[in-house]
């Protein structure tokens, strides 16, 4: 059972125990909102046999107190079994699907954008979390109280039981027979919703390139559609849930109807007396109004059908894993005979090899899209080959924890990422236990010194979301100050001096000379100045080697370097 909850509604297993407690508080609670009923009924039956005496007065006041008492004690667990525990177990489902992220390889992201996972963690869980406060141990409790008061009402009389419960199996039906349409209803709103939301997303980080370009009412309108879009999706989806609920809320309808009839024609015929009758229809009108929620509630739990299934692609994805201890003797990379592919089936590369010795500098050069970016990013683990072994010093890469592996790399993107947050602590991320001393050391070799000292307060002035406050070549330092303070036996730089001028570049290469004694360094560039001081240059075209060896090597004996150093030439030579 735990299980199946566990897959059904996207639980934890404590999740799943509580979502259990709390069906049965809600059931408890239903019982105990009948108490009442049973107790009006013996006092009709005392008035009509005679009136009540004192001691019949003392009986229905401590009883009517106890109903209260026990009506509260079953609403206080219903609250805490439901409620409470609802928010925790959203937050430990937030904390796992972000876990579960971190794990999963990059891979995954390529079909994804940030908005549906945004949405997936905020949106998916905040209407799960409505669902298992609201929905799911109101409609468990309410079917579970509904069938013991139903058997209940059998041993008195099963005629008028039978016209009191034979709406009810109608009525759900109706309901549960239209979960595809729900279903259907429901994931065009969210395909809707993130529709809307990406636009939105995009509208906000490209509002510079709108403007330069006179772009912003063409791109407002379609934002406009996605928004009507999401309008009109939400207004289907409550009217076809609206549709089915509706009838068969009316079913239930008839069912006091079919009470007062049965009764009143067994009334007349002598085969029941007026005290039952009126129990008949005390119970039925306290039977129907929870039900009628239920109805509602089952619509809702129907409709999460979409929201769990997303989650549940995040929860069920294969993850990276591998052993917690690293066993490489040396930090020679060597890639052997690898393949890579996509999700979408694109070969990337095919049969790549070549070795990036310890204490040297290998470059990787290319055109564009043969693969460059693909390899480093194989080389830490990022994504997982399909063919092929990478090995680190000799240990298959493939057989290491991702973590623990990037232990041993220093990586600097090309698209560089800060945070909201000080110089200091934006290159303390490369090392978080490194003292105030090491970071500045690690800053002075990526050359921040020079534009750190004329902002306001020095390393410690904030730089805005994603380092807006400073240059492209400035945040790239940050970044190489990352790496520098890291410290790890292998260093991976893509297109690392990219936005830096020819003096900044000369200094940060003159750090890295000093840095990478005794390191494995690959470097991705497109700069022939850049690649001209590396040990070994290697030349990707198409997914595969196209030619390997020193630079001095190729420009004797290769094809495409020599070209490529050659066209370099020329554009520098260009002017307006």
């Amino acid at each position: 059972m735990i299980q199946i909850l566990q897959r059904r509604f996207a639980l934890s297993r404590h999740g799943a125990v509580d979502l259990i407690k709390g069906c049965l508080a809600c059931v408890a609670q239903d019982i105990s909102f009948m108490l009442p009923v049973g107790l009006l009924y013996y006092f009709v039956l005392d008035m009509m046999n005679g009136g009540v005496n004192g001691t019949r007065i003392v009986f229905y006041v401590v009883g009517a107190l106890l109903c209260l008492a026990l009506i509260f004690i079953a609403t206080w667990f219903q609250y805490n079994c439901t409620f409470l525990a609802t928010y925790i177990e959203s937050g430990v489902r937030r904390i796992s699907l972000a876990e579960q992220l971190r794990k999963i390889p990059l891979s995954f992201f390529g079909k994804k954008d940030l908005a549906d996972l945004t949405d997936s963690i905020m949106g998916d869980c905040a209407t799960l979390e409505t669902a298992f406060s609201h929905y799911v141990p109101a409609l468990a409790g309410s079917l579970i109280s509904t069938t013991l008061i139903g058997i209940g009402l059998f041993t008195y009389d099963w005629r008028m039981a039978l016209a009191a419960v034979w709406v009810l199996p109608i009525a759900f039906a109706i309901t549960f027979f239209s979960s595809r349409i729900q279903t259907y209803f429901n994931r065009k709103s969210v395909e809707a919703n993130i529709a809307l939301e990406t636009g939105v997303q995009e509208c906000i980080e490209s509002l510079q390139d709108l403007k330069a370009n006179n772009a912003e009412n063409s791109y407002l309108k379609g934002l406009d559609k996605k928004i009507d879009d999401v309008e009109k999706r939400h207004i289907i989806t409550e009217l076809g849930t609206a549709l089915f609920v509706v009838s068969s809320t009316l079913i239930l309808k008839f069912g006091i109807a079919t009470v007062a009839l049965v009764g009143t024609a067994l009334l007349i015929r002598g085969e029941i007396d007026i005290p039952l009758f009126f129990m008949f229809l005390l119970v039925a009108s306290r039977l129907y109004a929870p039900l009628e929620g239920a109805l509602q509630n089952l619509a809702a739990v129907i409709s999460t059908k979409t929201n769990i299934s997303r989650m549940n692609e995040i929860l069920d994805h294969p993850i990276q894993t591998g052993g917690s201890q690293v066993t490489n003797k040396g930090c020679d990379i060597a890639f052997r005979h690898v393949g890579f592919a996509y999700n979408t089936g694109e070969t990337v590369l095919k049969d790549v090899s070549f070795v990036a010795k310890q204490g040297e500098v290998t470059a990787l050069v290319g055109p564009s899209g043969g693969g460059k970016t693909t390899v480093s990013r194989l080389a830490a683990r990022f994504w997982d080959i399909n063919k092929g072994e990478i090995t680190v010093g000799g240990m298959d890469i493939s057989k290491i924890e991702p973590e623990t592996l990037l232990s041993l790399y220093s990586i600097v993107f090309q698209d560089v990422t800060l945070f909201n947050n000080t110089i200091m602590e934006n290159i303390r991320i490369g090392k978080k236990d490194a003292t105030d001393e090491e970071v500045l050391a690690a800053a002075r070799l990526a050359n921040c010194e020079e534009f750190a000292v004329k902002l306001p307060n020095g390393y410690h002035s904030m730089i805005g979301e994603n380092g807006c406050e400073l240059s492209g070549g400035e945040r790239q330092r940050i970044s190489i100050a990352r790496a520098f303070l890291k410290n790890a036996p292998i260093i991976l730089l893509d297109e690392a001096t990219a936005s830096l001028d020819v003096e900044n570049e000369t200094l940060i290469q003159a750090a890295l000379s000093r840095l990478i004694k005794n390191k494995t360094v690959l470097v991705i560039a497109h700069r022939m100045r850049t690649v001209s001081g590396a040990d070994k240059v290697v030349v990707l075209a198409e997914g595969t080697v196209a030619e390997q060896g020193t630079p001095g090597e190729l420009m004797k004996t290769g094809t495409l370097y020599p070209h490529m150093v050659n066209l370099q030439t020329m554009s520098q030579a260009w002017g307006i």
